[in-house]
């Protein structure tokens, strides 16, 4: 008794001091929040500016997309890409902007969103104002971007990391295995390359094909044009690629993928000199994102192109960010059910996830178009669920680098009934049928459960080609021959029949007001952005603030295996999940 009074009393006062802390807590929180976003002021835009693109910030196709924001109270820990476009746009026609300056060493952006940013930075020079790039130790994805530029200045000491693509695979069969860890996989399709680290050392032949078609294509693309703004010849640009000559300076400076060696001091010297600047004048320099936020527009119009993104792995539940289908489907019943939204454009930029959510999305999704024209665009990647959902439209764009399709399914399932046993650790079970208990951590999977999960997924596989075939007016035996699980390029989507389409997301938008017989309209982001205060709010009611804070904290790939191990919906459900997450460095 004297001990459960001591439990009690402690549980008491620890509630009380809760009580008492939550409020400084939650209004340290708003403080911050407060004061992050106050720093938001009008910007006063100079003569003779130069436009400075360094992307200190992570690019995003959506505010809320990422959870990581929500623990970084800075208000310049993301910019939208499409906000950037639209700089870049108004200043060609901006006479207090004379130029561009690029000063990039690294970019946080998806292939697709750089591609946009390079071709807008082309439109900009047909203005005849210039376009000028510096780099230190410049990656490869920065080099893309900047190679558009007029003159390219490298530091006398610094380096290119330009070395062509490459895709790495981890494999954990034989850990799993050591460990005592009996991973359960359940797929369809040769291609569906999601489970391969479950199952071998090494990339299946099929892997290894679909793996270097993609890159094929997609370094395709990037040296071509690389090729063409600089002027270079082709074969020797495969030499300087294959010995890595572009990280020496001198070398760089040698085949033309610079034109000058200079310090940073000497670079902005050269940009006064094309501003008629003096010596010891101060060079005005806006950053892209205070010129984005300067230039605002505030016009409406009751006419609005509704663009909904769908950025992020997709899951079942009622969470901000990824694509969560509880709070993904009110979203779409919105638009759906607004008289001024008179057509809508689905920004998809997933790689799958959840068979089941995806299903749902795609039902609302096709409530939908049976009332306004839906359009869709593909960003970085359309696959599997994420390919899934795009099946209710009227017609797809994509982009040459793209990765689209991944048609196919797959579960995993693990149990720890080896290690356990190894650890002096046993359980003995009593059920009123043959399959009761079904998966169990201890136990393994019950002798139908295999059986049956690989019916399911046969079963959602022949949904999904359905869907494909359906919408692509194609038979399913032609789905299934560029199906199987088999990722594909944009461009190589677009011959094949998987898009309708190579243009941007502009292009899509425009189609959906021709589509919609309107002329005149405003295009409109949603969903609406969430402040942080409501996402940190909205966690700590959902539980899941650990959760969120992992994420933020490791990559997208290592968050997928940490679900896959730790999340039981997740890893006792039917995916429509695309292999791996590609990005260009």
């Amino acid at each position: 008794m004297k001990n459960f009074i001591k439990t009690v009393l402690a549980n008491v006062i620890a509630l009380f001091i809760a009580g008492l802390l939550l409020p400084f807590f939650l209004l340290f929180i708003i403080v911050i929040i407060g004061s992050a976003s106050s720093s938001d002021k009008d910007i006063k835009i100079k003569e003779n500016s130069v436009l400075t693109i360094d992307f200190k910030s992570k690019i995003v196709e959506h505010e809320n997309e990422s959870e990581a924001s929500m623990f970084d109270l800075k208000d310049d820990a993301e910019l939208k890409y499409q906000d950037i476009l639209n700089a870049i746009e108004t200043a060609k026609n901006d006479d207090k902007i004379k130029g561009i300056s690029i000063e990039l060493d690294d970019i946080d952006a998806g292939i697709t969103q750089i591609d946009d940013i390079r071709k807008s930075q082309e439109d900009f020079k047909k203005s005849n104002k210039f376009v000028n790039a510096y780099g230190n130790n410049v990656s490869h994805a920065s080099y893309y971007l900047g190679s558009v530029a007029d003159q390219y200045f490298l530091n006398a000491v610094g380096g290119i990391e330009l070395k062509g693509l490459s895709s790495e695979v981890v494999f954990l069969k034989e850990f799993a295995e050591k460990y005592g860890i009996n991973i359960n996989v359940i797929r369809h399709g040769n291609f569906k390359a999601a489970v391969e680290p479950f199952l071998r050392n090494e990339m299946s032949p099929e892997n290894k094909e679909q793996m270097t078609a993609l890159l094929n294509d997609t370094w395709g693309e990037i040296s071509s044009k690389i090729i063409q703004s600089r002027k270079l010849d082709a074969t020797e640009f495969k030499t300087v690629v294959d010995s890595l000559y572009a990280t020496i300076p001198d070398l760089s400076l040698k085949y033309k993928l610079a034109d000058k060696l200079v310090q940073k001091s000497e670079y902005e010297e050269i940009i006064k000199n094309k501003l008629n600047v003096g010596k010891d004048e101060k060079l005005n320099k806006v950053s892209i994102r205070n010129y984005a936020f300067s230039q605002v527009d505030t016009k409406t119009n009751d006419n609005k192109i509704a663009v909904l993104y769908a950025s992020g792995t997709i899951y079942n539940g009622n969470k901000y960010s990824d694509i969560h289908s509880e709070r993904y489907i009110q979203y779409i019943k919105n638009l759906a059910q607004d008289d001024n939204i008179k057509a809508v454009v689905l920004r998809v930029n997933s790689p799958g996830g959840s068979a089941n959510a995806s299903d749902e999305i795609l039902y609302e999704l096709q409530q939908l178009k049976q009332k306004k024209p839906l359009i869709i665009s593909f960003g970085d990647y359309a696959a599997s669920g994420g390919y899934y959902i795009s099946m209710a439209g009227d017609r797809i764009f994509a982009q040459n680098n793209t990765i689209t399709g991944s048609i196919g399914v797959f579960g995993v399932i693990p149990d720890a009934k080896n290690l356990a046993n190894r650890n002096g650790i046993y359980s003995d079970v009593v059920s009123t049928n043959a399959n009761s208990n079904m998966i169990s951590p201890f136990s393994g999977l019950s002798s139908g459960t295999l059986a049956i999960a690989q019916r399911s997924v046969v079963n959602t596989y022949n949904r999904f080609v359905h869907f494909v075939s359906k919408n692509r007016n194609k038979t399913a035996e032609e789905v299934d021959a560029v199906g199987s699980g088999r990722v594909w390029s944009g461009k190589r989507a677009k011959e094949i029949g998987l898009v309708d389409e190579i243009g941007s997301l502009n292009d899509a938008v425009k189609y959906a007001a021709n589509k919609a017989n309107i002329a005149e309209y405003e295009a409109v982001s949603y969903p609406e952005k969430v402040d942080k205060f409501e996402q940190i709010m909205g966690s700590l009611r959902q539980g899941n603030i650990a959760e969120s804070y992992v994420k933020s904290q490791i990559s997208e790939e290592n968050y997928q295996l940490f679900k896959v191990f730790s999340d039981q919906n997740f890893k006792n459900s039917i995916q429509m999940a695309m292999p791996y997450i590609i990005r260009i460095k």
